[in-house]
């Protein structure tokens, strides 16, 4: 690791690096509410999902790539590059004329992103000792809470008084904005790069085994049938393509991702606690405020406040565990506290009926507590279980678990919602991911079976919540390195 900065440069790469992060994680949440306006332009609803999910599964995918990019020719490098892509890709979303020109760009756009997101968490890496770290990830937390609330509401505003193609205008300046703060901030910082041949072979069979992957969850989660055949296909492609990636990862004499990282009991417990404790948070953003909506018949307004809580715990849990990490020299305490709550938290909700409003929103923010707990923590204690010279490339594959996690949370929660749902005879609940209802359910016996739809949807969420406890019981307990 490189010398310790001077506080006041820190700063000021903090500052560049959660800017980055912030502009990479409102994308994600601020185009949601538009969705509804693209459509009716367009005319086009049959790839409306995708102006999301695209976005998604591309900022998946490249994260790996960059992190590997980033430990060979420089992060500053990457981060720039990273910036320049997503602002870049933002234009043609704005100037899109119809949906397929909408859905490239913003696959475009989250290939940017993904060197954003990642590369600025693998920087800190880099200037920050391991005992110092929790701190400044808690920082990197708050701004996903931040763009959690944030993106919603100037999106709604956005697309009200403007138009939609403002969302993505707006990332314009911003982004001019991220690329500049970035290069002044990152300038005349040496980081040691290796000259090494990239692994192009890996990338394509990588980009292909992941692609296929989220792309069947996706479909998953919007409704299709595990067996559905385009769904059977996908997920034979990302078989296919996964077991030839790790064949010639074996070989290749600098791979792209070190299977030895596979062999690092700390690092894979670490990406099984961040997998589990995305599952639950992303999946209960989408459930909880259809919930709200079908149970109670609440607006759109009123289930995004639903999320108020959620977005608030996390932060709080970030920067709690963050200080206590820096303070006691461990990662694994408050980690294990957090594993331990989400389920609790989770079963709490289930418990509780949608209508009481105070006791919903203190299982919500126990929940993002959770959360927050073990996200940071969890990078953390992967950094400082590998060497410097894959920094990089074990923070991409931590944030690979955590966006892994959240796909498939939303995937196979949406899909046993739809199960529960055709099991009790409503068959009225439409695309869960576009929180769109169709149908009303005002009878008594159809509420009912409603909401013991939802009450069995989130103790089954509960139970995958429990995998992730074992995770976190299974960790080393070690003292981290630095002051």
């Amino acid at each position: 690791m490189t010398a310790a900065l001077p506080p006041a440069v820190l700063r000021s790469v903090l500052t560049a690096l959660m800017l980055a992060i912030l502009l990479g994680a409102l994308d994600q949440t601020i185009v949601a509410v538009s969705l509804p306006a693209i459509s009716a332009q367009f005319n086009d609803v049959g790839l409306l999902a995708w102006v999301i999910s695209g976005y998604m599964v591309a900022m998946t995918v490249a994260v790996p790539i960059y992190g590997k990019l980033g430990d060979l020719y420089g992060r500053r490098r990457m981060i720039l590059t990273g910036t320049a892509l997503f602002t870049l890709a933002s234009i043609g979303c704005a100037l899109a004329q119809n949906m397929e020109q909408l859905v490239l760009a913003r696959v475009v756009q989250g290939i940017g992103a993904g060197g954003m997101v990642s590369v600025s968490q693998a920087i800190i890496g880099d200037f920050v000792p391991p005992r110092e770290r929790g701190r400044y990830q808690g920082y990197f937390s708050s701004m996903y809470a931040l763009a959690s609330v944030a993106g919603p509401v100037l999106g709604g505003w956005l697309t009200a008084y403007l138009s939609w193609r403002w969302v993505f205008w707006i990332n314009l300046p911003l982004g001019l904005c991220a690329w500049w703060v970035i290069r002044r901030a990152l300038s005349g910082l040496s980081v040691k790069r290796r000259q090494a041949r990239v692994d192009v072979l890996g990338a394509v069979l990588l980009t292909l085994g992941l692609g296929s992957l989220l792309l069947g969850i996706t479909l998953v989660g919007q409704g299709q049938a595990w067996t559905a055949t385009p769904v059977v296909v996908l997920f034979a492609c990302a078989s296919l393509g996964l077991a030839a990636f790790v064949a010639h990862e074996r070989r290749c004499a600098e791979p792209l991702l070190p299977l030895e990282l596979f062999g690092n009991r700390v690092a894979v417990l670490c990406w099984c606690v961040i997998f589990f404790a995305s599952f639950q948070s992303i999946s209960l953003t989408m459930l909880m405020p259809l919930r709200l909506q079908s149970i109670t018949g609440a607006g759109a307004d009123s289930a995004a406040l639903h999320l108020l809580p959620l977005a608030m715990g996390l932060p709080i849990g970030a920067f709690s565990g963050g200080r206590l990490t820096t303070l006691t020299g461990r990662y694994k305490p408050q980690i294990l506290a957090g594993a331990l709550l989400m389920p609790l938290a989770i079963i709490g909700m289930a418990l509780t009926e949608p209508q009481s409003i105070g006791w919903s929103a203190l299982f919500m923010l126990l929940t993002g507590i959770a959360g927050g707990l073990q996200f940071p923590t969890s990078l953390v204690g992967t950094q400082s279980a590998v060497g410097i010279e894959d920094i990089g490339v074990a923070t991409s594959t931590t944030n690979l678990f955590r966006s892994l996690g959240g796909a498939m949370g939303v995937a196979c929660m949406s899909s046993l919602l739809l199960a529960l749902l055709h099991d009790g005879g409503l068959a009225g609940v439409g695309n869960p991911l576009l929180g769109s209802l169709q149908g009303g359910h005002g009878d008594p016996a159809g509420q009912a079976h409603l909401m013991q739809a939802f009450t069995d949807l989130l103790l089954a969420s509960a139970g995958v919540a429990v995998l992730g406890l074992v995770a976190a019981l299974a960790l080393p307990d070690r003292q981290l390195r630095g002051h």
